[in-house]
């Protein structure tokens, strides 16, 4: 049973941050090569979720992670507010569209868990709702897995609160950053204990296991996300394809 208040949002204290900055870089590198390798073969596709609370570093992940990837092999889609015409919709309507083909690698910045979380938190739906959703996205995964070759890797950043509020507060003195700033973060903030439970309850019942990355800090959340995505490119054996007879 995972319990997330007893998980660390550090790095392990035997690691040291310029010589993972270094690896990280290496890992990059690797991901760009063996990418070119994946579309190339054709049969599988690769869908990762990258799902967390404001602040936990989900654009600055991808930003780092898939920076020498070509756009023609990996994209990134950001769930946002549904419009009208996906809420007259299953909530899988909007992400089964976007979800990636073979040779594609998608990123998921926020996910369709979010029909699990906020409208959980808010009581926009029922506990009963909720549970048969959770249920859904467990077989639509599924679904995906077996039926398209979909590799999916699950990624929860794990911060504290305490981090997170400095972070959001960061977005409201620095200038650089004030683009990022949404006073309804900070609202969203004083509900953690409820996303808390919300996450736990995802992270417990999902039947395609989550990493945690401690996200406290950036070098060390970037190394944990890099390393998971080439091991699992690593585990796929890809190949070129051999030269066509005409």
């Amino acid at each position: 049973m995972i319990k997330l208040k007893n998980i660390s949002t550090l790095p392990p204290d035997d690691v040291d941050k310029e010589s993972l900055e270094e690896k990280t870089l290496e890992l990059v590198k690797k991901i760009g090569e063996l990418s070119r390798v994946f579309e190339a073969d054709g049969s599988h596709a690769l869908l990762i979720v990258l799902q967390g609370m404001d602040g936990s570093g989900k654009d600055g992940t991808a930003r780092v992670v898939f920076q020498d990837i070509s756009p023609g092999v990996v994209c990134s889609y950001a769930f946002k507010k549904p419009t009208p015409d996906e809420m007259a919709h299953d909530f899988l309507w909007r992400v089964h569209q976007v979800v990636p083909g073979k040779g594609k690698i998608r990123v998921f910045n926020r996910s369709h868990y979010e029909d699990v979380l906020i409208q959980r938190v808010h009581k926009w739906i029922d506990e009963d709702k909720v549970q048969k959703r959770i249920d859904a996205i467990n077989n639509f995964e599924n679904l995906l897995s077996f039926d398209n070759n979909t590799t999916i890797l699950k990624f929860y950043m794990h911060l504290s609160r305490e981090k997170q509020l400095e972070k959001l507060h960061e977005r409201m003195s620095d200038p650089e950053k004030a683009w990022k700033h949404n006073p309804n973060d900070l609202v969203e903030s004083e509900l953690w204990e409820d996303y808390m439970n919300a996450y736990e309850d995802v992270l417990n019942k999902s039947t395609i296991p989550w990493f945690i990355v401690p996200s406290e800090k950036q070098w060390y959340r970037n190394f944990f996300v890099a390393k998971t995505v080439l091991n699992t490119l690593e585990d796929i054996k890809l190949q070129y394809p051999p030269l066509k007879n005409e």
